[in-house]
């Protein structure tokens, strides 16, 4: 296959190009490219394959919210070539049982490439390692407690040092959770208006701290997840300046809104870590900018309708996230003025490749034809009852966006293209 008259992101640079695909690899880039079946891509642009490092797929155990196959079929409509679905699944995805299960469903499924993620303790319960050796022999890319934080800062340092005794990165989730308290909102003017429990910052920002002072005295890397403080991004930036192996991830919702979208009492606002003030919004935008934050991740927490349509305490966390990221993203960061469409890539696909140790997030000769395909001029509306996740759980319903995806490509395989109206 040869796609032509397409511009394409290649490193820092976007020119005009033909790729051609030969058993599922990047076999040339050139102009005027011949051999094989085209496809006319004028007015599109060509990104690497996306990749989101933080997702949840709920299979096994949770297959009503989100299976495999529907994740996955949101992943490449959104854009998504590889995903790494997180542990908190039932059962626990701590021994090599569960990993070998989700790897055979991803072939099964055959959409885009699916990474599992081990938790770092058996049972996500904080007390003991679990198999860690196991779990990547039978392909586990990284480890995390995800919607948990490790408790005890011992089986914290130990889980860092048998992680990387394997080549593995442990993923944190931070949140002190005496000081979150029960809250399920930001602490400040819109929880008092409200009357929402709150949670202050300092809840995030201590465990951010904890995993820094970890990485530094072990001279071992770490990885924050879903970034969403002013102060927590300033401590990874200082971490940064002074040689720290940490990177960073925030996603769409911590840089497109604020806690004031509370106030209407939409449980489609309630995720965790809280979204929080405008100077906290800002903060993120400048850490993707100076390279603080490494990464965009969605964190796709699909529920069922029956998990929100309740009283805003007792709603659950999470938005449905995969079919609405790249467009969010680049309306707000490239269109805004913040990134060049290149470092949106890099972001994106590149610096979550490079973070995991993942083949893919480049476009280059003898690179896999993972490739991300897009109308960058396409506005339209997010409407949820057009996602073909089962969770329909967003806070973006009605939002005009630019930047369309229309075709994904897996191995060189077209996995999804748009279905023209």
């Amino acid at each position: 296959m040869i796609l032509k008259n397409a511009q394409v992101v290649l490193g820092d640079e976007v020119k005009k190009a033909d790729l051609k695909i030969e058993n599922g690899v990047i076999a040339e880039i050139g102009t005027n490219l011949k051999g094989g079946e085209a496809l006319d891509l004028t007015g599109l642009t060509v990104l690497p394959g996306l990749i989101d490092m933080h997702v949840h797929l709920r299979e096994p155990g949770f297959e009503k919210k989100e299976n495999i196959e529907s994740g996955a079929r949101a992943a490449v409509k959104g854009g998504f070539t590889q995903v790494c679905c997180m542990p908190n699944t039932s059962p626990v995805i701590d021994n090599k049982v569960v990993v070998t299960y989700i790897k055979a469903r991803e072939k099964e499924v055959n959409l885009c490439k699916i990474n599992p993620i081990g938790a770092i303790t058996k049972g996500q319960e904080g007390q003991e390692l679990a198999a860690i050796g196991g779990m990547k022999g039978a392909g586990v890319v990284a480890l995390s407690e995800d919607g948990k934080t490790v408790p005890d800062t011992k089986i914290m340092s130990l889980a860092m040092q048998y992680a990387s005794d394997f080549n593995l990165k442990c993923l944190c989730h931070c949140e002190d959770k005496g000081l979150v308290d029960g809250g399920v909102v930001n602490e400040g003017y819109s929880s008092t208006l409200t009357g929402l429990k709150g949670s202050i910052r300092a809840a995030e920002d201590i465990i951010i701290a904890r995993e820094i002072c970890l990485a530094e005295s072990l001279n071992l890397p770490v990885h924050i997840c879903h970034v969403s403080t002013y102060s927590g991004v300033q401590l990874i930036r200082e971490a940064k300046e002074r040689g720290v192996q940490v990177t960073a991830e925030t996603c769409p919702h911590y840089f497109t809104l604020t806690d004031e979208v509370i106030r209407t009492f939409d449980t489609n606002t309630k995720v965790n870590p809280p979204l929080r003030e405008e100077k906290d919004r800002l903060a993120i935008v400048a850490g993707l900018k100076d390279g603080t934050l490494d990464c965009i991740v969605t964190d796709h927490a699909p529920h069922h309708a029956d998990d929100k349509n309740v009283e805003y305490n007792l709603a659950a966390f999470g938005i449905s996230g995969l079919e609405t990221s790249f467009a969010l993203s680049y309306t707000g960061l490239v269109k805004g003025g913040v990134l060049t469409l290149p470092q949106l890539a890099y972001k994106m696909s590149t610096a979550p490749a490079e973070i995991l140790d993942l083949k893919g997030g480049k476009i280059e000769a003898g690179a896999p034809a993972d490739l991300t395909i897009v109308d960058l001029n396409e506005e339209w509306t997010i409407d949820p009852n057009e996602f073909v996740s089962k969770g329909k759980n967003t806070p973006f319903a009605g939002t005009k966006v630019t930047g369309r995806v229309k075709y994904t490509v897996v191995d060189g395989e077209i996995k999804y293209e748009e279905k023209r109206k």
